[in-house]
């Protein structure tokens, strides 16, 4: 079983500073999976409308929201067992609890490595406050 746990979040006053997630993974190794990570906006509750951040391919490939491009980046630790976004030039519109995601069947792919339906195993999420 795929279990996935985040860590890193915090708050950022004022905004531009920089916060870097860990996602440890257990149960596999991320280079055999897609990942990503999503953003739950205030004010949502769990099953709403998670935003996909960034994306990274089995292949290295990465993919990133308009919002998140020149500012994050998503990477993977050498173990293949830690995924992480580093985020730079915090805003106070990237507040929220940010998820980690695996896709184990390349669901991703068809539907859009940013969008959720794609993926199959989500951790509990690490909160992001941006203020200023």
């Amino acid at each position: 079983q795929v279990q996935l746990v985040e860590s890193g979040g915090g708050t950022v006053q004022p905004p531009g500073g920089s916060l870097r997630l860990s996602c440890e993974v257990s149960g596999t190794r991320l280079d055999t999976y897609y990942m990503a990570w999503f953003r739950l906006p205030p004010g949502e509750d769990a099953g709403g409308n998670r935003e996909g951040v960034a994306a990274l391919a089995s292949d290295g490939t990465t993919t990133y929201a308009d919002s998140a491009k020149g500012r994050f980046t998503i990477s993977e630790a050498n173990d293949k067992k830690t995924l992480y976004l580093q985020m730079n030039n915090l805003r106070p519109e990237d507040t929220g609890l940010y998820y980690c995601a695996a896709d184990l069947f390349g669901a991703s792919q068809v539907a859009g490595s940013l969008v959720k339906i794609g993926y199959n195993f989500w951790g509990r999420g690490t909160q992001v406050t941006v203020s200023s």
